[in-house]
């Protein structure tokens, strides 16, 4: 019996692609306008109902961008001469992460052209024939600009097709044209880099979180000393107890959900660079990448309330001046770009 296992490739690198889509800020299904045009776009080439590029995790795939026919009650999908009901909108914008072709797809790092899945005992069991009636399947590896494979861009049909190599070629150069997306996100990370060398010298401590669960984007030296230093990317509230302890991740809440500046006034924490408990109050500061676009995460600023002076360093110059340093950098800012509109 053979017992090689076709996907040990894509679980082995499962931790590095979770790692590189957190850094892109692709770690997560929202629907993206680019991803969605080049999904509409290869089904239009293709002329295949179901179009999706599908990054993936270790534990998921994440359809940021997805063609799919409408889901009206009256649409029917006729296959194998039968009349279907189908509704594409249960799929969602996200799956199992072993779920369907694309993951063998990634795991050889080659196209797949299935014309039609029922020729192939590997995979006409896969819970996407059972669940989506599709019969033919074309997926193309997607690389970022280094090398690494991120998911793929793939189309399917409802019944069995021939893919010639005419539209292989196409899917491989419309696929090709996203590394200057990812190319792009590199060099604004780069810009925010450098933005974070700058603060790194604030004499007051400094964090900045993205989402609703408070991964920690940045926090500068001072930060670390005082209440302990956290994984980058890790949830800060579970990352940093004392401060949750304290109500300021309350506070962190309540300035992402408003949209507004909170403050959470004296508190008395033991801190790491000093042998007695200090006084201090945080200012949480909700930050975005544009003018009107929803804010993505919190500038939390923690001021000494023993009358020290900070000087041209002062804390809430600091955090007003901050917004108006992201919005120049625009989408780079965050990690997570702005949702379809």
């Amino acid at each position: 019996m053979d017992s090689h296992d076709p996907l040990e490739p894509f679980r082995r690198t499962g931790p590095q692609r979770t790692r590189r889509l957190t850094i892109l800020g692709l770690n997560a299904p929202d629907a993206e306008a680019t991803f969605d045009r080049v999904a509409r776009l290869a089904a239009t080439l293709t002329q295949a109902p179901l179009a999706m590029v599908n990054f993936i995790s270790a534990e998921r795939q994440m359809f940021r961008g997805m063609y799919v026919p409408s889901s009206s009650p009256e649409d029917v999908v006729d296959v194998e001469g039968g009349g279907i009901p189908f509704d594409l909108s249960t799929l969602g914008r996200e799956a199992p992460g072993e779920y369907g072709f694309c993951p063998h797809v990634v795991a050889e790092r080659s196209q797949l052209a299935l014309d039609d899945v029922f020729a192939y005992p590997r995979f006409k069991g896969n819970p996407l024939v059972n669940d989506l009636n599709v019969r033919s399947y074309l997926g193309t590896p997607l690389l970022d600009n280094t090398g690494q494979v991120l998911g793929t861009v793939c189309v399917a049909d409802f019944r069995p097709r021939v893919w010639d190599d005419q539209i292989m070629d196409t899917m491989k150069e419309l696929t090709a044209t996203l590394q200057s997306e990812f190319k792009l996100r590199d060099s604004l990370l780069a810009q925010q880099q450098e933005l974070f060398a700058v603060f790194d010298g604030a004499l007051f401590p400094i964090m900045l979180t993205e989402g609703p669960d408070h991964l920690l984007r940045y926090a500068n030296r001072k930060q670390g000393e005082a209440f302990g230093m956290a994984q980058q990317f890790s949830p800060a509230r579970h990352a940093l107890p004392g401060l949750d302890r304290v109500g300021v991740f309350h506070a962190m809440d309540d300035a992402l959900r408003r949209g507004q500046p909170t403050t959470l006034p004296k508190v008395t924490l033991s801190t790491y660079d000093a042998n007695t408990p200090q006084d201090f109050s945080f200012m949480c500061t909700p930050v975005r990448t544009a003018p009107g676009a929803p804010f993505k995460g919190v500038l939390t600023v923690a001021m000494s309330t023993m009358g020290q002076a900070y000087g041209a360093d002062d804390p809430q110059t600091f955090a007003a001046n901050v917004q108006g340093q992201f919005e120049q950098m625009g989408s780079g800012a965050f990690s997570d770009r702005s949702p379809r509109r």
